[in-house]
């Protein structure tokens, strides 16, 4: 059983106690604490809200209504959708917040409330931390019988979402329809199942294999779109008879790509690979976070623009991307984000992107992702005693290597060269990251092998 609160949401595993896992009581407190703030911030009292289509997202879902409600709250129900959608109806419907319920990458005994502003981004550090603190003192007012919250569904957004995709002016469906791309689609039985197929018909793809594409919630593997849980699309790619897999999580923020051979495209370069377009097209600035791959600002240095590093998370990459008026950002895990559409990882305009650049370059995939630079990434951590002073330790690792470019906005990222180490401590537990990049895995290894080396030579002085 768990029970993670943070500044952007909550989020568990779903049975157990009250405060040790996801249960009504928990719902319902956060929510009521998310309605509270809004009414107090915002002086709205409409909020959006919709939910991947995990198995416990119908009972959350009405949890989540019935409170907001009985705090005076119109809600507008979403349903089934993604969580790009739920952003983009936010400032349209013009309501003071939004409430997405899903647990994204996680598996199926998870879900989650994650919490949008009134300009349907997700909440910051300071906001989180008054949710969290009005969820604490539970000093809730609710409404009189004559002022309860309306209800209403609306399932137009979508169909508005990818019509905007479509609008924009660097996406080119009739490239992509001459294209006559044959691609399978495996949206792990969740929203994408219905958002995808629909995107790529509007784009005027009309050879389309669907792969785990009912929205019933029965994730067949691990929801995470990594290499070692995209063994089936892999086997069917491998048959010669499709130009591109595409993958996405449950809440269809998240993009992996797939090589027509079967070979991954790799989550990390999704988002170079539609940078380099946008690039080619709009010249400026990217913002991605500091665990991410350095072919970006490979990418983004030979347009001629800046790269930008901000810390973990999608709120910080979105600041730093309005900071520095990025044209593309995201972050490493395949998450793209398009300013001209909105500021929230959106999978969907990272296909309509891709499959721009793809069409309109001429190329395989496998071709494509062969003109961007080779670098790997090794993720490790280190488990250390509850004792220990994390950010004495890391302090220890910045002064030793203080004679090279770090980085210490969110930890400590150490720059050698092409390469990089990037050390964070966990929020939630005794744990230091540890994110090496360089030209081979072997080397990005040995890098952080020696980090790893010097934090245990390190506590044990």
């Amino acid at each position: 059983m768990a029970l993670i609160k943070s500044i952007s949401g909550i989020r568990g595993t779903i049975g157990g106690e009250v405060g040790e896992a996801l249960t009504p009581l928990d719902v319902v407190k956060f929510a009521a604490a998310f309605g509270t703030w809004v009414l107090q911030t915002t002086n709205n009292n409409n909020i959006v809200i919709g939910r991947d289509a995990r198995l416990s997202g119908d009972m959350v879902n009405r949890l989540v209504v019935a409170t907001l409600q009985g705090l005076g709250i119109n809600v507008i129900d979403l349903g089934l959708s993604t969580t790009p959608t739920v952003e983009m109806a936010v400032p349209a419907k013009k309501a003071g917040g939004g409430i997405i319920l899903t647990a994204s990458h996680n598996p199926k005994q998870w879900n989650a409330l994650k919490l949008l502003n009134q300009h349907g981004e997700f909440i910051d550090d300071q906001e989180g931390k008054l949710v969290l603190e009005l969820a604490e003192k539970e000093s809730f007012q609710f409404a009189e019988v004559t002022k309860l919250g309306k209800y209403t569904q609306s399932d137009k957004f979508l169909k508005k979402h990818i019509k905007a995709i479509t609008d924009l002016p660097l996406v080119d469906v009739e490239a992509i329809k001459a294209a006559n791309f044959k691609v399978v689609v495996d949206a792990v039985n969740s929203c994408g199942g219905f958002a995808v197929p629909m995107l790529l018909e509007a784009l005027g793809v009309t050879q389309i294999e669907k792969l785990y594409c009912d929205p019933d919630g029965n994730f067949p593997h691990n929801p995470e779109p990594l290499p070692e849980n995209l063994g089936e699309i892999s086997r069917m790619m491998e048959k010669g008879k499709f130009d591109l897999g595409i993958v996405v999580d449950p809440d269809v923020d998240r993009l992996a790509l797939v090589n027509e051979d079967g070979s991954m495209f790799g989550e990390e370069y999704t988002l170079v690979a539609v940078s380099d377009y946008v690039l080619q097209n709009t010249p400026g600035n990217t913002v991605s976070n500091l665990s991410s791959t350095r072919a970006l600002r490979d990418v983004t240095e030979k347009a001629g623009g800046t790269y930008f590093a901000s810390a973990v998370g999608e709120v910080n990459v979105v600041n730093m991307m309005k900071a520095q008026n990025a044209v593309i950002g995201g972050e490493g895990n395949g998450g793209i984000i398009y300013p001209e559409l909105h500021y929230g990882r959106d999978a969907l305009v990272g296909i309509a992107l891709f499959l721009t650049h793809l069409a309109k370059s001429g190329l395989s995939i496998s071709r494509l992702r062969a003109k961007y630079p080779n670098y790997y990434i090794s993720k490790n951590k280190i488990e250390l005693t509850p004792d220990i002073d994390v950010d004495a330790v890391l302090a220890k690792v910045q002064k030793q290597y203080a004679k090279q470019p770090i980085n210490t906005i969110d930890g400590v990222k150490i720059e050698f060269d092409k390469e990089w180490v990037h050390l964070r401590k966990s929020n939630t537990e005794p744990i230091i990251r540890i994110y090496a990049e360089s030209d081979s895995l072997s080397t990005a290894d040995h890098l952080a092998n020696k980090i790893i080396g010097d934090i245990k030579e390190i506590i044990s002085e």
